[in-house]
C-alpha cells in the first residue's frame, strides 16, 4: 500500500505543475484582453498634442467634424478664454481664474492647431485608434514639429542663390588680388605703359587755371590706366581667372540640359569619328586625351605654356605607350632631382636626426 501512495504522490507531483501553467495562460489571456478593450483615451500620452485631453472634446465637437465647425468652435473658446477678453464671474466661467483660463486657452489653441491641418488630424486619429503603436506616435508628431514650415524647393532655391553670390564675390576678391599683384611687377609694368604711351593715355599736357590737377590726382589716373591695361591684355587662367557669371553654381544648374545635350552630341560625334570611321585625331582632339592621361582638369590644363603643350604632340603622348615611357621618365628625373636638391638633403637630414615632433632647445 505505501508504494501505490508512493507512486500516486509522484503522479500527484506530475500533474500538480499543470494549474499552475494554466493559471499563468489565464492571467496572460486577462491582460491581452484588458489591452485589446482599453479606450482611445489610454493612447493619450502626456507632451503630445493636448496631452491627455482628447483635442476633439476639448473643442466640444466630434470626430466626424468638419473644418468649418472646428474653427467656428475654436472662436467661440477662444473668445471667452482669451487673456485680454477673460471677465472672473461671466456666465459660465464660474471657478475660473486668470491662470486657469490661461492655462485653458493654451490647450484650445493646441487643439485647433492639430485639428485645422488635415496631416496633423490624420496622425491624431491614428493615435487615438492605434494606442499600442506610442512609438510611432512620438516619430510622427516631432517630425512635424521639426520638419521646417517653410517650403523645401524655397529653402533649396535661396540656398543655391547664396552660394553662388559667395562664389562670384570670392572669385571677384581673387580676381582682383592677382591684378594688384600684377601691376607691381616690374615685366608687366613697363609692357603696359608703352601701351598706354602708344595710345596716347599717358601724354601730359598743361593745365592751367581751375582744371590744373595735383600730382596726387595725376598719378592716381595714371595708375588706373596701366590697372587697366593689365586687365585688358593679360589673360590670368587657374584659381584668379576673371570671374564669370556662366560658371556660378546657379547657372550651371539652369545650364545643366544645354550641357548635357552638347555632352551627348560631342560624345556621339566622337565616337562615330574615331571608332567607326578610323578618324585621325586633331591637335585638339590629341592634347584631350592626353590631359585625360594626366589627370588634369580643363583649367589646369589650359595653364600649361603653349612650348609645353607643343612638346606634348612632338612626343606623341597620346599614344598610350608613349605617355607611360613619358611618365617612367618623369619620375625617374624627379627621384634624381630630388636626391640632388640641396633643400631635400636637408630636410631627409633633419627627419633623420630630430624629425616632427621632437623637442630641441639648441639655437640655430
Amino acid at each position: 500500500m505505501a508504494a501505490p501512495m508512493e507512486q500516486n504522490r509522484r503522479g500527484g507531483g506530475r500533474f500538480s505543475r499543470c494549474p499552475l501553467t494554466m493559471r499563468s495562460w489565464w492571467g496572460f489571456g486577462v491582460l491581452l484582453l484588458s489591452v485589446s478593450s482599453l479606450s482611445p483615451a489610454s493612447a493619450l500620452l502626456e507632451g503630445l498634442y493636448c496631452g491627455k485631453e482628447v483635442c476633439y472634446d476639448v473643442l466640444g465637437v466630434t470626430r466626424e467634424a468638419s473644418k468649418a465647425e472646428i474653427a467656428r468652435a475654436y472662436r467661440q473658446l477662444a473668445r471667452r478664454y482669451h487673456p485680454d477678453r477673460f471677465r472672473p464671474g461671466d456666465t459660465g466661467l464660474e471657478g475660473e481664474t486668470q491662470e486657469t483660463a490661461h492655462t485653458k486657452f493654451l490647450l484650445i489653441a493646441t487643439a485647433y492647431e492639430t485639428l485645422k491641418d488635415e496631416d496633423t488630424r490624420r496622425d491624431y486619429d491614428y493615435m487615438l485608434d492605434h494606442p499600442e503603436e506610442y512609438y510611432q506616435h512620438y516619430y510622427a508628431y516631432y517630425r512635424r514639429q521639426l520638419t521646417p514650415k517653410v517650403d523645401v524647393r524655397i529653402v533649396i532655391l535661396v540656398t543655391i542663390c547664396a552660394i553662388s553670390i559667395f562664389q562670384y564675390y570670392s572669385w571677384h576678391s581673387s580676381y582682383n588680388e592677382a591684378i594688384n599683384y600684377l601691376v607691381t611687377v616690374p615685366k608687366y609694368r613697363i609692357q603696359a605703359t608703352e601701351i598706354a604711351k602708344q595710345q596716347g593715355l599717358l601724354n601730359r599736357t598743361k593745365e592751367k587755371g581751375k582744371n590744373r590737377r595735383s600730382k596726387e590726382e595725376i598719378r592716381e589716373q595714371e595708375e588706373e590706366v596701366i590697372r587697366d591695361i593689365i586687365k585688358n591684355k593679360i589673360d590670368i587662367k587657374g584659381g584668379y581667372q576673371k570671374p564669370n557669371l556662366s560658371d556660378i553654381l546657379l547657372c550651371k544648374i539652369v545650364l545643366f540640359p544645354y550641357y548635357l545635350t552638347n555632352y551627348v552630341v560631342w560624345y556621339v560625334s566622337w565616337v562615330y569619328r574615331f571608332t567607326i570611321c578610323r578618324e585621325e585625331y586633331g591637335d585638339e582632339e590629341k592634347l584631350y586625351i592626353i590631359r585625360i592621361y594626366m589627370k588634369m582638369s580643363k583649367a589646369q590644363f589650359d595653364t600649361l605654356e603653349e612650348n609645353t603643350k607643343q612638346s606634348f604632340l612632338e612626343k606623341q603622348l597620346w599614344v598610350k605607350e608613349n605617355y607611360e615611357a613619358y611618365r617612367k621618365e618623369q619620375e625617374e628625373e624627379m627621384k634624381v632631382k630630388m636626391a640632388t636638391d640641396p633643400r631635400m638633403k636637408r630636410y631627409r637630414r633633419w627627419m633623420k636626426n630630430e624629425g616632427p615632433g621632437r623637442l630641441t632647445f639648441t639655437d640655430d
